[in-house]
């Protein structure tokens, strides 16, 4: 228990330097780049008075370390300004936008841990056999191909050739309450299972779309852990004990096989809060990858850095429930952790 402590706390140590370092980093690329910030964020219209105005309200006159302490102040708030393109508080906006894309990840989440540890763990158990044949040339399938294609061929298959998946947007019915801001969670909470399965159903091609890439990592790095711990001489003993192969893959061969393929996948579900952007313009899904495109397209700076924020402050933290994870699975890891 002291172990997994310090262990936890080395982490979030770290974590808080690489966010702060991260933050100047994003803040001074969006200062940097060509452009007057008064006018990308007042419009070419605006009067000389108003751009005035606007410079002095952001410490645009001030040296550049300065304006970021003023930023960060504001930050630590929760102010990040205002959004050029939607005319609100950023701030708001990550408030809408973010459950929407954090509930597609979880989804294909789900797809990818379960999908991918289960194929490959079939295919390790049946290595040379026509399922881990057909495991490898499917990962093989699924690695080669882009998630922003699987999402065109989904929607002209199931929206379109085959219509049983809404094509486009996060609901059609009218919403629940947004209690929590995911629609699957808010529908159950008030008890509207018409908009839970509207929602559900939206979610469907998106987010297989965007799993089936790491369904495919997944299943070829469970393969490879398994048939490598299942050539240890433990395992030899353990059959030739007469244990059942079935209790020997569950109990002493899948959770070691299990680390290696828990961190790449936790760092895979991570990226995939910045990599989601093609599947949700695809789709028009109203989440936060798709507003950070647009604040992108629209140099809407302080959109930009908190959006970019957002995404590292949950790389961060899947980061650390990685290590947690993988630290419960081998303890070797805890303890290497506790000692450095």
């Amino acid at each position: 228990m002291k172990e997994m402590l310090i262990f936890i706390l080395k982490r979030l140590g770290w974590s808080v330097f690489v966010l702060i370092g991260l933050s100047i980093l994003i803040f001074c690329i969006a200062r940097i780049i060509p452009g007057d910030p008064g006018v990308m964020a007042l419009g070419t219209r605006a009067t000389p008075e108003a751009l005035e105005q606007y410079r002095i309200d952001n410490f645009l006159y001030e040296s550049l370390p300065r304006q970021y302490i003023h930023w960060f102040e504001g930050a630590v708030k929760g102010n990040f300004g205002v959004s050029t393109q939607t005319r609100r508080e950023v701030a708001l906006d990550i408030k809408e936008f973010l459950p929407a894309t954090l509930e597609l990840i979880l989804f294909a989440a789900i797809l990818e841990i379960v999908g991918g540890i289960l194929l490959g763990a079939l295919s390790a158990r049946y290595p040379g056999e026509v399922i881990d044949n057909s495991v490898r040339v499917a990962s093989y399938l699924g690695i080669a191909t882009p998630a922003f294609v699987w999402a065109i061929m989904f929607m002209l298959i199931f929206a379109f050739v085959w219509p049983i998946l809404p094509a486009i947007g996060r609901i059609d019915v009218p919403k629940p309450p947004p209690y929590t801001g995911f629609l699957l969670l808010d529908s159950l909470l008030a008890g509207n299972l018409i908009a839970f399965w509207d929602a559900f159903k939206h979610l469907i091609m998106p987010g297989t779309a965007l799993a089936l890439t790491g369904v495919a990592q997944a299943a070829r790095m469970t393969r490879t852990s398994m048939m490598e711990n299942l050539s240890k001489d433990y395992v030899g003993a353990e059959i030739a004990a007469g244990i059942p192969m079935r209790r020997v893959i569950l109990q002493y061969v899948l959770r070691p096989a299990a680390t290696p393929t828990v961190s790449i996948v936790a760092l895979d579900i991570a990226a995939m809060l910045g990599n989601a952007f093609l599947v949700e313009v695809i789709f028009s899904y109203p989440g936060i990858s798709k507003y950070g495109i647009n604040a992108i397209l629209n140099k809407d700076l302080n959109a930009i850095v908190a959006v970019v924020l957002v995404i590292g402050i949950t790389f961060l933290i899947v980061n650390i429930i990685v290590d947690i994870i993988a630290s419960y699975l081998d303890p070797r890891i805890r303890l290497q952790g506790g000692d450095s």
